[in-house]
């Protein structure tokens, strides 16, 4: 990490915003709380317009043209972490207790974006002209939208202070449009893939755009706007290690989509995908949490005391979450038929599995923001890296015998390295976050057992 300026406030300066949110700092500000739940509300109006169109398109489009756009769908979330190369994560840590420093690192992080979304371009949109697919005028279109996730850095000063208003706003209001250009699709009748995918990476360009122009005033005033662009270098180097830690996580959540393709082919490929979409949906609070919690995460790690910050948020959420999925975990495929079609309930095995990986990936999510608060980016990044290998080579294993089911297996096994490998790094550096209220912890998987055991009493039978 860079060493601080010396026109850096002290500490105290940097945690006024905490203490005007909460009256003790060994409380999870109530910032983080108010700021998750109005991403999540945000999401949920997201969520529900990206329901919607999976709800509408699985009836809409035959089986493969379905399989064909959950796949790129999957693809441009590849394309995402390629254009943040951890750009995003590095610049809120960097400023979070070095705010002159911010208007000096976002111009740094926005060349380094532009640059990255170019490449997922030039990568999409090339594969899909050589490779010959229907359709590939539309996807390389929609393969331009990474790039304008140069303009949602303006979003790093709200994230600093955990002020998510003005982003959930334009997300918000983003989403509405990309729900009525694929309803404008949808009643024209279209019945092929790319061009819903365009209209989808029009909706997040659009947000992005609307991030901008919303923050122009602010960024404006930020202070220490004199100073030149920090080194490109340094910052990519410490950058890096999260970038790649980005795209193996992203790899580790959709690289399946490689192999359920050619292997179980494409309408199975859609019937899994709508799992992975509903587990998406579903662990958004461990997310947002995570994403709000960050500054705070950097701030407690530097007074001692990350150990407690995380069990304090984590604790309920994780137990939860192992409720939530004990419940559903029996009635998987009924859900599936309920939200899509019939047809789908034949993907009920796979659900059940990602529905334990959720219960999973919300301890692992924040112990794993915990890792990046410390600092430990190389850490992160051979956590990631592994977790693909052990997907990919779940997936190879798996899915030949398996199919969907398999590519399901191979996620819980994954998200179980992430969280089993986080909370091992942060206990090598002093940060015992299980010895925060054990028992607070062990309630989890005790409660999800229980309620397994209840929910399976409700399974109607003959």
């Amino acid at each position: 990490m860079v060493p601080p300026s010396a026109s850096t406030p002290p500490d105290s300066a940097v945690a006024a915003p905490e203490q005007e949110c909460s009256g003790s700092e060994s409380a999870v500000p109530r910032r983080v709380w108010s700021s998750t739940l109005l991403q999540v509300l945000g999401r949920f109006w997201g969520a529900g317009c990206t329901f919607l169109t999976l709800a509408l398109l699985a009836r809409h489009l035959d089986g493969a043209e379905f399989g064909r756009f959950t796949f790129y769908i999957a693809v441009f979330m590849l394309l995402d972490a390629l254009a943040d190369f951890g750009t995003g994560p590095m610049a809120v840590q960097r400023t979070a207790t070095r705010p002159l420093e911010l208007a000096a690192t976002l111009i740094t992080a926005r060349r380094i974006r532009l640059v990255a979304g170019f490449f997922g371009f030039v990568l999409l949109g090339g594969s899909a002209f050589l490779a010959g697919e229907p359709g590939a005028p539309w996807l390389a279109l929609a393969a331009l939208y990474p790039m304008t996730h140069a303009l949602e850095l303006s979003t790093v000063p709200f994230k600093n202070r955990i002020d998510w208003r003005m982003p959930v706003t334009a997300r918000l209001l983003a989403n509405t449009l990309r729900m009525g250009m694929v309803l404008g699709l949808y009643f024209a009748d279209v019945r092929t893939a790319p061009p819903y995918v365009l209209a989808t990476a029009l909706g997040s360009s659009t947000a992005n755009f609307m991030i901008h122009a919303a923050a122009r005033r602010e960024l404006r005033s930020l202070p220490g706007r004199e100073l030149p662009a920090i080194p490109w270098r340094p910052f990519l180097a410490k950058a890096a290690p999260l970038g790649l830690a980005g795209l193996a996580q992203q790899g580790y959540f959709y690289i399946d989509n490689l192999f359920v393709r050619p292997i179980a082919g494409e309408t199975e490929l859609g019937h899994y995908n709508a799992g992975v979409r509903l587990l998406s949906f579903a662990i958004m609070i461990a997310q947002y949490a995570s994403l709000s919690a960050m500054p705070w995460f950097a701030r407690r790690h530097k007074e001692g005391q990350l150990a407690s910050a995380v069990a304090r948020l984590g604790q309920p959420l994780f137990l939860c979450a192992a409720t939530l999925s004990g419940l559903l975990i029996p009635h998987a495929g009924e859900v599936l038929s309920l939200l899509f079609n019939p047809e789908f309930e034949s993907a009920g095995a796979s659900m059940a599995w990602l529905l334990g990986a959720m219960a999973v990936i919300y301890f692992g999510a924040l112990h794993l923001t915990a890792v990046v608060a410390t600092g430990q980016t190389k850490a992160v990044s051979v956590i990631t890296i592994i977790a693909l290998a052990i997907n990919v080579i779940g997936n190879t294993v798996l899915v030949p015998l398996k199919g969907i089911e398999g590519a399901a297996i191979a996620t819980v096994a994954t998200e179980f390295f992430v969280a089993s490998a986080s909370a091992f790094v942060l206990f090598r550096a002093g940060i015992q976050t299980l010895s925060v209220h054990p028992i607070r912890w062990l309630a989890a998987p005790a409660v999800f057992a229980a309620a397994l055991m209840l929910s399976s009493l409700f399974i109607p039978h003959g």
